[in-house]
């Protein structure tokens, strides 16, 4: 089998719903990973696109993230409805989705202006 074109990893982190930092998987049932998944299959991309259901991608302000490689584009927030874009417009045409695409300055940092404040010394 040839190797996989991309990588799709769809954060599954759960945390308890009085997170101030939020999570990607509050059901902590897959929805999101199973449907991209699923739409990854109807496009038959399944021998060119691998779908992993990732632990915690540290993007949780952001969630559900979703990040594509080898390219390294960042998603969030994405929702069931963004499935079949992200899939038709990045996966078939390699034409990543600007509105979901996280920004640079936001990606593994401390100082993005979505991360919640936390009190001094934690």
């Amino acid at each position: 089998m040839p190797a996989f074109v991309r990588h799709l990893f769809v954060c599954g982190n759960a945390r308890p719903a009085d997170d101030p930092r939020g999570c990607c998987d509050a059901s902590g049932e897959g929805a999101l990973h199973k449907a991209f998944k699923l739409a990854v299959a109807g496009r038959g991309l399944q021998r060119t696109v691998r779908t992993n259901k990732a632990g915690c991608l540290d993007q949780c302000e952001h969630g559900p993230t979703v990040v594509v490689y080898p390219e390294g584009v960042w998603y969030g927030p994405v929702t069931a409805d963004d499935v079949a874009e992200i899939v038709d417009r990045h996966l078939v045409h390699g034409e990543p989705v600007a509105r979901l695409r996280l920004a640079e300055a936001c990606i593994n940092t401390g100082a993005c202006a979505h991360k919640p404040r936390r009190p001094s010394g934690v």
